[in-house]
């Protein structure tokens, strides 16, 4: 499939509103016209004349063609942004005849829609009108108009609780039992003896980081409102491990403001009683027990080792150990599994009755195992949308509601991933880091500290290595960027301080 842009260099959204229709296909992106004469494309031509803006889209596609026109006047201001949502526009009106695929999302390829809606709800835009702009300007569906109005209702109390002075801490702890094929993130599974070497390096290294970073925070004057332990899989770490860790973060860091810590304990095999007790005892409230399919033959056939039984153990004995906030993550779409696989999956969920539950759609990545064969994963892709939907049926049915959503480049059906909970056991860091409300310090492998300016809202990232043997030999690197963090709150501290109402 060829992609042919004349006159314009929105190359990127051309080419993701496209992937909207061709999953998985070759996409060749070029200014040159011969290759109308070479197989499918799709032409967009952006012509300027005076003060108005001519655009044009055509495609052939299957031995079927169609073709459009707009014109941008000079009364349109933001003319860029609408060249982006006017080709997007033509080229789904023209394609989704042709493929037969009406994307839920309509033309919205961002990881985070649920803003846009936060944008105009804050404006004064009513729900009934915000749901009109959405379908009439984005071709979003009804269904998921619906999903994000529910989900903006709840996060929008948490969004306007919080303020610039606040921050939240994530410790990232990139190491697996063992590496899922679906996986694209930079954990280490602890089979390789490289892994096992380490961790013991890894964990004084990461303490220390810690320490340091508790400094800077402290310096800046911001309160600690969330923490998190992510990964990988945090509880891959020894019970003495865990507590060093939490102990650095206890040693370092003022917590009496913290309105939540999670930690991910993900896997259930790396799951027992010493290190539930320890995390209790550092006061963690909120673990993530996560199965990600109650499916034992899927399990195996995404490396998973453990079975759906040591998952409902792990649960209970967290329950008994004295946790009242636990999440379970499920995926939707995972080779081999089937819609009635996934509605089981959903009922013993809803049976185990977690505080949160988190719907993740496959995403196919190019470092995942799966990236190499995206026909194989890809099988699922008309029966994903039917498990979708009926987990937030049944979700909504039981009492859980969506409090935060996103998207990701890739997903099966440019699907979305929700997270629901019970009333009141909304997951504070989540929605804060899909909103991007106030800063977060990160510590650890692969760790992206994001420090909002506090003058204009605009994102700055300090970034670590990704690779924990990387983090482990170029530790001195870490400290030394950690100094932009503090340089960082230095320039940003001499700004006064915006107002909650200017989010």
């Amino acid at each position: 499939m060829y992609l042919i842009n004349i006159g314009h260099d929105l190359r990127y959204e051309v080419e993701c509103a496209a992937m909207l229709f061709f999953p998985g296909e070759q996409l060749i992106t070029t200014d040159d016209l011969d290759k109308m004469d070479a197989g499918d494309y799709i032409l967009t031509v952006l012509e300027e004349e005076g003060d108005s803006v001519f655009l044009f889209a055509g495609v052939y596609v299957n031995g079927q063609k169609g073709q459009k026109y707009r014109v941008i006047g000079p009364e349109i201001r933001d003319k860029h942004d609408e060249c982006e949502r006017l080709l997007a526009y033509m080229m789904a009106e023209l394609l989704e005849p042709i493929t037969g695929i009406k994307p839920g999302w309509g033309i919205l390829t961002g990881v985070r829609p649920v803003k846009l809606f936060h944008r105009r709800l804050d404006r004064g835009m009513s729900p009934e009108e915000t749901a009109r702009e959405f379908s009439q300007r984005f071709r979003v569906s009804e269904q998921k108009i619906d999903l994000a109005l529910r989900t903006a209702a709840l996060e929008g109390p948490i969004l306007k609780e919080t303020n610039w002075n606040e921050y939240s801490l994530y410790v990232s702890i990139p190491f697996c039992p063992s590496r899922c094929h679906y996986c694209s993130f930079v954990s280490q599974s602890i089979a390789s003896s490289r892994a096992k070497e380490l961790i013991p390096q890894y964990v004084p290294l990461l303490c220390e980081e810690l320490r340091r970073t508790g400094e800077i925070m402290k310096e800046a004057g911001l309160r600690l409102s969330t923490v998190y332990f992510g990964g990988g899989t945090p509880t891959t770490l020894t019970a003495e491990q865990l507590d060093a860790v939490c102990q650095a973060v206890d040693e370092n860091f003022d917590r009496s403001a913290c309105r939540e810590y999670t930690v991910e304990a993900g896997r259930p095999d790396t799951i027992d009683r010493e290190k539930l007790l320890v995390l209790k005892k550092h006061g963690v409230g909120r673990i993530s027990i996560n199965p990600q399919t109650f499916n034992d033959a899927v399990l195996r056939g995404v490396g998973r080792k453990h079975t759906a039984q040591d998952c409902i153990d792990a649960y209970y004995l967290a329950r008994e150990v004295g946790f009242d906030c636990i999440n379970m993550d499920l995926i939707a779409g995972l080779p081999g599994d089937t819609v009635e696989s996934f509605q089981h999956t959903i009922e013993q969920v809803i049976a185990l009755a977690p505080e949160n539950v988190t719907v993740h759609t496959l995403s196919i990545k190019r470092s995942a195992d799966y990236g190499g064969d995206t026909a194989k994963a890809r099988e699922n892709a008309q029966s994903v949308e039917s498990m979708v939907n009926y987990a937030q049926q049944r979700l909504l049915q039981e009492g859980w509601n969506p409090y935060y959503l996103y998207k990701q480049r890739n997903t099966l059906g440019n699907l979305e991933n929700v997270g629901y909970c019970k009333p009141g056991f909304e997951s504070r860091y989540n929605i804060y880091i899909m909103d991007e409300t106030h800063s977060i310090a990160a510590c650890g492998g692969g760790g992206v500290s994001k420090l909002i300016n506090r003058s204009n809202g605009n994102l700055s990232r300090v970034a670590n290595y990704k690779y924990p043997f990387e983090y482990v030999s170029r530790f001195d690197e870490i400290l030394r960027r950690k100094e932009k963090v503090r340089r960082f709150f230095e320039e940003d501290h001499a700004l006064p301080l915006r107002k909650d109402t200017e989010r």
